[in-house]
């Protein structure tokens, strides 16, 4: 069996069907193809069904803690196969809602697992049998997966993946997770809300690394106060799986390396793109495993494009999306729409969000980066304890930092820890994007009471004129 479009998109994750969708809208006969889950892991295994586990473990830390509202709450209990249930049908639900997308936009869905024999031909292996597919041009989507540790491959049952961290049998007693990215410190996060002994290993010298210096130390003072043991500078040399749970070496950073006794370990250490095995070798520049594009998606090979997380960093949802849009743009402009008018993305303008408690949000350079890119600059911070919102809501817990280049008055980046920043960066985002500078933030009406008024209190604060504190 055999069949033609004009763009085939190889995975369903957020570039891939965000890609297929845009290419449709623009009038491209348009297929899918993808090997397990429309929706890719961000839907059916990452962001979305995550973000549902961390809800029930947020509700039970507020009911558990009821008497600071003026409630009375007892017996409250955590039931861990309830929790994992609710966040299955979560994901579930949106899976289902992409396979509406597809046929809302006539997209063609061909299941089975995808390899290319050309740039622009590609075989399908399914349940349907194997079928040949070309297209005029071909995006690339296949996303990434969970790096092992060689000595610690997982087995789901000791050694987990985020993905096994997700449908746990039980409730680790005691947990160590190693590796202090996002994931890392949301499953962190999550199983301390639940009552498991939660210990992490970063191998760097702060947790949360790419983040803010300011951030990173405030978060860490944060998460060490809930219980949760946190060894910066430290590396995992071996971990042997036992009867009883895990025994793993652990070197700290003064050299000295000691066994300790976890349950359950969760590794995560970072990804790997999942390009072998597709075809791509050939026709497209690899490093490390990643394909390399322009900023628009184009590999060496004309008709083959690669959006998401087989191409370089950083490596989130929100990145794929907007790479598929501006992939799925270019493609028509090259089959001859003129009316659109595709735009690079600009990866200093990317937002970043980690869910753990307290939540934590940036976007733009650090403080230490705008520095070494040779900026003179303004700081400016405002703390939650001087916002009214945050102390009616019991959240007078973190800050807000924004950073400006003294010259032009640029908004360099901005940088968040505390309730619900993730909803809040956008704001910032949105002002980086259309070029703000400090006057119009300063110029702006934000309303009362809100979290938001933090933000312009920061700013403020780099030019010296901080109302509430």
């Amino acid at each position: 069996m055999s069949a033609s479009y004009d763009v085939i998109v190889l995975g369903s994750g957020p570039g891939g069907y965000v890609a297929a969708i845009r290419c449709a809208q623009l009038g491209l006969k348009t297929a899918i193809v993808e090997r397990e889950n429309l929706g890719g892991i961000c839907l059916n295994w990452g962001c979305i069904p995550t973000k549902a586990m961390l809800r029930s473990a947020e509700i039970f830390h507020y009911m558990q803690n009821a008497k600071d509202y003026g409630l009375v709450a007892s017996g409250i209990e955590a039931d861990l196969a309830a929790i994992v249930k609710r966040s299955r049908g979560v994901a579930k639900q949106l899976n289902q809602g992409i396979g509406h997308l597809m046929k809302k936009n006539k997209i063609t869905v061909h299941m089975g697992e995808g390899r290319l024999t050309g740039a622009t031909s590609l075989t399908v292996t399914g349940e349907k049998g194997e079928e040949q597919l070309s297209a005029k041009h071909i995006i690339v989507a296949t996303g990434a997966r969970a790096r092992d540790l060689p000595f610690a491959k997982a087995d789901g049952k000791r050694v987990w993946t985020y993905r096994h961290a997700m449908t746990p049998a039980e409730l680790p007693e005691k947990l160590l997770v190693i590796g202090s990215g996002a994931i890392g410190i949301e499953f962190a996060s999550f199983y301390n809300d639940l009552g498991s002994e939660v210990t992490v290993v970063e191998m760097l010298d702060r947790i949360v690394p790419v983040e803010d210096a300011d951030v990173s130390t405030f978060l860490e003072k944060s998460l060490r106060k809930q219980g949760i043991n946190i060894m910066t500078g430290a590396g995992v040399e071996d971990i042997k799986v036992t009867g009883k749970g895990i025994t793993a070496t652990i070197k700290d950073k003064g050299g000295k390396a000691a066994a300790s006794e976890f349950t359950h370990v969760i590794v995560a250490i970072g990804i790997v793109p999942n390009t072998e095995n597709i075809g791509i070798d050939k026709l497209a520049e690899m490093e490390r495993g990643f394909i390399q594009i322009d900023p628009y998606g184009r590999t060496k090979t004309k008709g083959l494009w690669a959006i998401g997380d087989c191409t370089p960093g950083p490596w989130l949802a929100h990145k794929a999306s907007h790479e598929g849009v501006s992939c799925a743009e270019a493609i028509a402009q090259e089959l001859g729409n003129s009316e659109v008018h595709p735009h690079p993305l600009n990866r200093n303008n990317i937002p970043g969000c980690t869910y753990c408690h307290p939540q934590i949000a940036s976007v733009g350079l650090t403080e230490a980066k705008a520095k070494e890119a040779g900026h003179e600059i303004r700081v400016g911070s405002f703390p939650f304890i001087g916002n009214g919102k945050a102390i009616a809501l019991g959240e007078a817990e973190g800050f807000i930092k924004t950073i400006f280049d003294t010259k032009t008055g640029e908004l360099l980046g901005a940088h968040m820890v505390g309730a619900e920043v993730t909803e809040l960066i956008q704001g910032y985002t949105v002002g980086k994007t259309l070029e703000t500078t400090e006057a119009e933030l300063m110029q702006t009406v934000f309303p009362h009471p809100t979290l938001s008024e933090m933000m312009h209190e920061s700013v403020l604060d780099a030019y010296g004129r901080a109302i509430h504190f």
